[in-house]
């Protein structure tokens, strides 16, 4: 049981990504990084104050420590699973990553538009739906003109693909 537990906790998950996407993830573990020296500086500084098993300044810093330290760990294990798709050897004859699509929710009578993008580059207010989510799992690999099933937590949506571009 060790050992499973063991295995699944380090098995790596690959990240699909554009290239900019990841060029943010670098970003955003440089800005980390760059804030060890600062939290470091804030425990010394805690710790000079004395009796450590009271002092609440040194508990803050360290946790600060701790939380900024599982930052710099994900990020770097998603850039080091980070697999770029390269859009020039993408087609709009499916719905796949870094494709845009627009959809019909038969459902609502409603249209939408998002680019299908890793989770890591989602955000549904930019228009920009994760692959993992039910909706866009629904609707890859399929052609405009097809309708599709999402089973959201809300119940069943169809929608129909009326254009996808790149």
């Amino acid at each position: 049981m060790a050992g499973l537990l063991f295995s699944s906790l380090f098995m790596s998950e690959v990240h699909y990504m554009s290239q900019e996407g990841l060029d943010k993830l670098k970003k955003d573990l440089a800005e980390a990084l760059a804030q060890r020296p600062v939290i470091s500086a804030a425990i010394a500084e805690a710790r000079e104050k004395g009796d450590l098993s009271e002092n609440a300044e040194y508990e803050s810093a360290r946790e600060a420590q701790g939380l900024l330290e599982l930052k710099i760990s994900n990020l770097q294990n998603t850039i080091a699973n980070a697999k770029v798709i390269d859009s020039s050897q993408l087609s709009a004859d499916k719905v796949q990553m870094l494709t845009t699509v627009k959809v019909r929710n038969l459902s609502a009578g409603s249209d939408m538009t998002f680019t299908i993008v890793g989770q890591n580059e989602a955000d549904f207010s930019k228009g920009r739906l994760a692959a993992t989510t039910p909706i866009a799992r629904a609707l890859m690999g399929h052609s405009k003109g097809e309708t599709v099933e999402a089973q959201v937590p809300s119940g069943v949506l169809k929608f129909k693909i009326l254009d996808i571009s790149l």
